[in-house]
């Protein structure tokens, strides 16, 4: 049998671990796209990454104190705006409205009592990493699906029978341990016990126990890894439930790998495993911000997010091979540009070629409000196509990357900057 653990409304939960009085109140977390990282003074920010698997992608954060008036709130000719979107509403929120991405100031409109407060991820870093240390002391094979995720196989651990009561147990303990709520689904296959953890919201357990008939009248955007646009394919040859797609079995092997797998997992006859913790395949940061005209400083800030980038690379001692990056402009303007390299990674190196990539899509005189930078297709550099010079170049460039790594892990990520980051 699997466990399906998914944590309560995680971040606002984690935050009521350590403060009593939000209990029962409305409150949601806030947050906003981490636009410090710009700044020409130094802020010492650092990162929240063990390899531990808690997030998905890298996040950047800095010691200073967090208050809804210096985070939230932005003064633009004299008049203050509320910036930032609702990350996570705890259920007294959702009730009035509040939706996960609102923005804030229309979850106010919503809800003037909602109390809001700034995201605090190393708390939930913290948190996350200590919850999975505590389920792995209970169940011999867990895997952490996201941050507030987690699947647990207790077959030849735990009687058949015995495990809704062991989840009832797992539950308690959780809760009195950490102060968090755990919704938890149950079944012999490992996506419907997901799927059951719906069911089981809030602060509950349901255990799914006749597959065919539970999945029959849910809607397919339910289940996991069904997106809008493969809602759009399904609805097209009327599928619009979990138990429609049993009829439809020669359509969806006939979309090979995806659709076979998909097929598997809604039936509960996949047989997927327990994964182990796989390598992250890419790196990849992205901020918005008012638009920005002037090329000189989208150039700044390119190179600012490319330092986080090189960090990262440094941190998990991989060789990118695939550099991306993405501006949106205004009126959604969009342009891009993909490259790649088969030479030794290295700060200067993959900088010089970003500046190249920018210069080649950037449009002037538009307003540019996002930018998106990305590296992937880790691997060892192709040495039979560097020649002897370049080679050497690489390796000293490297060698003097990891000199800058360690002042930058020791001192913060800004201790050392490159002329065009300034």
């Amino acid at each position: 049998m699997f466990l399906h653990i998914d944590i309560d409304c995680f971040f606002a939960s984690a935050e009521r671990s350590v403060n009593a009085t939000l209990k029962g109140k409305p409150i949601c977390v806030g947050s906003r796209s981490n636009l410090e990282i710009f700044n020409k003074k130094r802020t010492n920010i650092r990162l929240i990454d063990d390899n531990s698997g808690a997030f998905v992608t890298p996040v950047f954060y800095s010691n200073k104190q967090k208050t809804f008036q210096n985070y939230f709130i932005d003064v633009i000719d004299g008049r203050e705006k509320i910036r930032g979107i609702v990350t996570t509403a705890s259920y007294e929120a959702r009730a009035k409205g509040v939706k996960t991405a609102m923005p804030i100031a229309h979850a106010l409109q919503l809800c003037p009592e909602l109390i809001v407060i700034p995201s605090n991820y190393p708390l939930y870093h913290k948190l996350s990493n200590q919850i999975h240390a505590f389920m792995r002391a209970h169940i011999p094979k867990v895997e952490q699906f996201s941050i507030d995720e987690f699947f647990c196989d207790v077959r030849g651990w735990i009687e058949e029978d015995e495990v809704y009561d062991f989840a009832l147990m797992l539950q308690e303990k959780i809760q009195n341990h950490f102060d968090i709520p755990v919704s938890i689904g149950i079944s012999k296959a490992k996506w419907i016990a997901k799927l059951a953890t719906e069911s089981a919201k809030p602060y509950g357990v349901y255990e799914v126990t006749n597959i065919e008939a539970y999945i029959q009248n849910i809607p397919i955007k339910a289940f996991p890894g069904i997106g809008s646009a493969f809602q759009k394919k399904l609805a097209s040859h009327y599928i619009k439930t979990l138990g429609d797609i049993k009829l439809h079995k020669s359509l969806f092997y006939s979309w090979k790998k995806p659709g076979i797998q998909l097929y598997k997992r809604v039936l509960g006859i996949d047989n997927e495993e327990i994964n182990k913790k796989t390598p992250r395949k890419s790196i990849g940061i992205s901020r918005t911000f008012d638009a920005i005209l002037d090329p000189l400083e989208i150039e700044r800030r390119i190179m600012i997010m490319a330092r986080h980038i090189i960090y990262m690379v440094m941190e998990i001692e991989v060789n990118p091979t695939s550099y991306f990056l993405k501006i949106h402009y205004e009126y959604g303007v969009k342009v891009k540009k993909t490259m790649t390299s088969e030479s030794i990674f290295s700060e200067k190196r993959f900088k010089t070629q970003l500046l190249e990539m920018y210069h080649e899509i950037s449009l002037p005189h538009k307003g540019a409000i996002k930018l998106t930078l990305n590296v992937s297709n880790f691997s060892e550099c192709h040495l039979k196509t560097l020649s002897l010079l370049e080679y050497h170049q690489g390796v000293d460039d490297r060698e003097i990357d990891k000199y800058i790594h360690q002042l930058r892990v020791k001192f913060g990520l800004d201790i050392i900057k490159t002329a065009n980051e300034i």
